[in-house]
């Protein structure tokens, strides 16, 4: 055993072993998993090559494309290095340089999510499950940047930590449905041994309606447990089979208290910079020499302006320190300052989260809307300027203004619809930026107009009476027809028209049986 311990081999690596099959070396709580693997795909490689030509007794058949692909599948299986391991550093083959400052940051355990507090948080039914090690099927909806990705990266280390559990992760922007084939097959291997296969599918709205059918089955008789990440809302992007299949947990846009703490937490466990106050810059400059100095005002601001996504933060973070590291190197190691303005300087622009296609583009607009019929002109006024901010187009606004004229105002104020279709006209005029004022002027002459349902009440009611209708409609009254040729006339076509007020004429321009019926009073 003494000699063993000492074989200077054995201490330069000791946690990878040669895998018999392959020749691919792999740690030691790994090789015995991935031997399975690599028999089970030799084994279905000879049965269809003897088959064929019996070509496997004259060339090496590890050589196919599948064995590739469980290759990349394994590239993406987090199972090969158990949680906590101590000799993580050591056994890494590749820098984590040019690895985004959030990737490298993303949680390991249910402890290290940030927000997400309803879903996740202590007590809560999820986090309960989890902390089991069972995972249930879900999709995973929220904006850019609120921990999707991330609480994916915490069930992957649960994986680890479960003889019994497998993650794979696909991205639905590079992958297809013979990717998804493949992960099925070797799950149904893994079944074999009693593993169970989560498969993580990021942007999965991007597959379509016919390719996410490809999960129903396999996540119905539980081959695969599905994790599914979109940004888009699953009730409009994915199939009714599959959300009836998986629990579908909302995500919320984090705070500004949560993007700081992220920024604070990667700052100090990574040594990145050194966090001060402005009080404090020259005492704690002359102690920093190795890393830059940033102010605590500074993180601020960036949490501040990332409108809840943890990714622009960390990045904007990351390019701040890198800038100064750099100067740092040209300036002899002479400590370099992130202040505030530098950062200003830097970010020229804060992010606001805007989909013109997606659900925040209707929920703005409904917003305009809403403010307006409430006679809230401050409402009105925010709602408008956030709207063209985020980058709305703003003919698509004036055409919802002349829509909130007739709709909301209508005959109080006949003026409205003019106003709002002179708006349309000056904004097809003079655009963006000059028309913003125009715009905005309009939402706020809506919103303090008086306002009149009534036409849009009887409108809704001919519409549903209508609908109602059964069997064909009423004719038109003959004193009502057009009567442009001698024939119509002979027929009685506009026989008996005057051109006196209804209550002098004596004639109904109602149909036949319909003279009582007045759709601007509710019945």
């Amino acid at each position: 055993m003494s000699n063993h311990n000492n074989n200077p081999k054995s201490d330069k690596e000791p946690c990878m072993i040669s895998c018999p099959v392959c020749n691919r070396e792999f740690r030691n709580e790994a090789i015995e998993n991935h031997v399975n693997k690599c028999l089970f795909l030799l084994n279905s490689q000879m049965e269809k090559t003897c088959k064929r030509d019996n070509s496997h007794l004259k060339e090496n058949p590890l050589t196919p494309k599948r064995l590739k692909i469980e290759t990349t599948l394994n590239s993406k299986d987090v199972t090969n290095e158990p949680h906590g391991s101590t000799s993580k550093n050591s056994c890494k083959t590749k820098s984590q340089e040019g690895i985004p400052l959030a990737e490298q940051l993303r949680p390991q355990q249910l402890d290290d999510i940030v927000g997400q507090i309803e879903a996740f948080g202590p007590g809560s039914m999820l986090r309960s499950v989890l902390e089991q090690k069972k995972i249930p099927n879900m999709i995973l909806w929220g904006p850019p940047g609120c921990g999707k990705t991330s609480i994916a990266n915490v069930v992957a280390h649960i994986c680890k930590e479960s003889s019994t559990l497998r993650f794979v992760k696909l991205s639905a922007t590079m992958a297809g449905v013979n990717d998804v084939k493949e992960v099925v097959k070797i799950a149904k291997n893994e079944a074999q041994y009693k593993r169970q296969t989560v498969l993580f599918v990021d942007e999965i709205h991007r597959f379509n309606k016919l390719q996410q059918d490809s999960f129903l089955a396999h996540v119905e008789n539980g081959t695969l447990i599905l994790i599914g990440a979109t940004t888009e809302n699953p009730s409009f992007s994915l199939n009714n089979a599959l959300l009836s299949r998986c629990r579908v947990v909302v995500l919320s846009k984090l705070t500004i208290d949560n993007i700081l703490q992220i920024l604070i937490r990667s700052v100090v466990r990574n040594k990145l910079a050194v966090l001060v106050d402005a009080e404090d810059m020259k005492e704690d400059l002359n102690e920093s020499k190795d890393i830059p100095v940033i102010e605590n005002k500074s993180l601020q601001w960036l949490a501040e302006v990332c409108d809840g996504d943890a990714r622009i933060a960390l990045g904007a973070l990351e390019l701040a320190i890198t800038a100064a590291r750099a100067q740092m190197k040209n300036s002899k190691n002479v400590s370099q300052v992130i202040t505030l303005g530098d950062l200003q300087n830097g970010i020229k622009r804060s992010h606001v989260l805007y989909d013109r296609q997606g659900e925040e583009h209707y929920n703005i607009i409904s917003a305009i809307h809403k403010s307006i019929r409430a006679s809230d002109d401050n409402a009105a006024l925010y709602w408008t300027t956030r709207a063209l901010h985020s980058g709305e187009d703003p003919l698509y606004i004036a055409r919802r203004l002349i829509r909130i004229a007739c709709e909301d105002i209508g005959l109080r104020d006949q003026n409205a619809v003019v106003e709002a279709v002179a708006c349309l006209q000056g904004c097809q005029h003079i655009g963006m930026p000059e028309c913003d004022v125009l715009l905005v002027q309009c939402a706020v002459s809506l919103a303090r107009a008086p306002k009149s349902r009534e036409v849009y009440e009887a409108m809704k009611r001919c519409q549903a009476f209508l609908s109602d209708t059964k069997g064909s409609l009423p004719a038109v009254p003959l004193h009502l027809r057009n009567a442009p040729t001698k024939l119509m006339k002979s027929l009685g076509y506009g026989k008996g028209y005057n051109l006196l007020h209804k209550n002098e004429s004596g004639l109904n321009y109602m149909p036949e049986a319909m003279e009582s019926v007045n759709f601007f009073q509710e019945s």
